[in-house]
């Protein structure tokens, strides 16, 4: 029976003896050497520059790349055992930038009497790119060899300066396989494990290996709990893991990487008609807490840039699903965005007028930018009127095509055809539409210039 409290356990379930109180299984069974890590060879293996760097004890300053759990904390722990420098941790979330100076100021003292620091901090993009400038001297002087751990694109994270100093380290996302490994041997290992006091039942890997998102630390965490809940001798399934965990918290940063890579994710299944990826996408990002209306203004920006006049209807279901959002909130909302995603993925697809309105952006910052010409001018005083302002002007509606053929564009930009309909669509009758219009718009043109 599940908890009415709302509680992460149910009140029901009757006590168990609990495990011993012990350092937390993830840390107890962390890899203490680099062949114990499950790192492909061509990042930590023998002949790898990082392999090389930590046998010969000359690993220079890095920065490790990956996503939650794959082992960044590790691989720091397992250089310090192995460098004969000082060795130095700290977490960019607790520590600050007048500690840090005062450790490197330290650090460059020693390098003078020929000793070795080396500073790891984790969650190196916490610091913001001006503080990231203290390590700068140090790192270039090499009296400090630091190694940052970062689950953000340093490209995007560190100061251009401090990233061109230092390598950089991508940590792939464990295998499924990886991961059933380490739970399995976890569970079995005497020493530093769960010593088989529980057992993985039927689906219970699988279960784990999804709830972690790829992340070891977080896997681990989640067996531990399940393992002091069930108590010894436990069998844990999928089913039991299900009642104890309600709902995982999904892998998400609403300020980080992910936030672009989910939503760039969505904007690209939608522009390529992929209606189940798009539903997908959208759910990965509401269910995890994106703000609605963030996902609201990239739909209506999809409805103009990929579908544009192909289906007019687009941008106005986009707006309306941005105002269903307002008027019902959350979570009701999300099916009027959900609605909005799918349509434009089965839309007929036109990149026109992003293209047109791109190619005539590029010839304003270009090109001179002359003033209109002065048939299209309004003269509304004698001194414009006698300067040419509205001289020659016909109005269109005078005109039995519905078109007078004047020129409307400045002598920098004349001829110049920015919009190009696909013929996907409604475009199609527009783009015969336009094309009649061009032409009939040059012959009236010529026939005004020969009277």
């Amino acid at each position: 029976m599940k908890s009415r409290s709302g509680e992460l356990f149910d009140d029901d379930l009757p006590d168990r003896p609990a495990l011993p109180s012990v350092a937390p299984l993830a840390e107890r069974v962390r890899p203490r050497t680099l062949s114990e890590m499950r790192l492909p060879d061509s990042v930590a293996g023998p002949a790898s520059l990082l392999g090389r760097a930590i046998a010969s004890d000359r690993v220079p300053s890095l920065v490790l790349w990956g996503p939650p759990g794959t082992g960044k904390t590790t691989l720091a722990g397992v250089i310090a055992a192995r460098t004969k420098s000082r060795f130095l941790a700290f977490s960019a979330v607790v520590a600050g930038v007048k500690e840090i100076r005062e450790v490197l100021e330290e650090s460059q003292r020693l390098a003078a009497r020929g000793e070795r620091t080396l500073l790891f901090v984790d969650e190196i993009h916490r610091f913001n790119r001006a503080q990231q400038d203290v390590f700068l001297p140090y790192v270039e002087s090499g009296a400090a060899t630091l190694v940052g751990a970062t689950t953000e694109n340093p490209s995007f994270e560190l100061n251009g300066a401090l990233l061109s100093r230092m390598r950089v380290v991508v940590l792939p996302p464990l295998s499924r396989e990886d991961l059933g490994e380490i739970l399995r041997s976890a569970v079995e290992d005497p020493a530093r494990g769960l010593g088989g006091r529980v057992s993985l039942g039927e689906g219970s890997v699988d279960w784990l290996v999804g709830f972690s998102d790829g992340d070891a630390r977080r896997a681990l965490n989640a067996l531990e709990t399940a393992a002091e809940h069930s108590g010894e001798g436990a069998v844990l399934t999928a089913t039991l893991l299900g009642e104890i965990y309600s709902r995982k918290s999904l892998l998400f940063d609403k300020s980080g990487e992910e936030h672009y890579n989910l939503i760039s994710a969505l904007h690209k299944s939608i522009r390529d008609s992929d209606a189940d990826a798009s539903i997908y996408w959208l759910a990965r990002m509401l269910e995890a807490g994106e703000d609605p209306l963030f996902v609201a203004r990239r739909l209506v920006r999809a409805s103009t840039e990929d579908v544009g006049l192909a289906d007019p209807n687009a941008l106005r279901l986009a707006m309306a699903a941005r105002d269903a959002v307002h008027f019902l909130g959350m979570p009701e909302g999300a099916l009027a965005l959900a609605e909005a995603a799918v349509y434009l993925a089965l839309a007929p697809k036109s990149n026109a007028l992003y293209t047109a309105y791109s190619a005539a952006a590029r010839d304003v910052a270009d090109r001179p930018n002359e003033p209109p010409p002065k048939a299209i001018l309004n003269a509304p005083t004698r001194l414009m009127r006698s300067e040419g302002y509205g001289q020659g002007y016909v109005y269109a509606h005078d005109t039995a095509q519905g078109t007078a053929g004047l020129t409307c564009l400045p002598d920098a930009v004349s001829g110049r055809r920015y919009y190009d309909p696909k013929g996907a669509g409604r475009e199609a009758d527009l783009k015969r539409r336009l094309e009649e219009l061009r032409g009939l718009r040059q012959r009236i043109s010529k026939e005004t210039k020969r009277s």
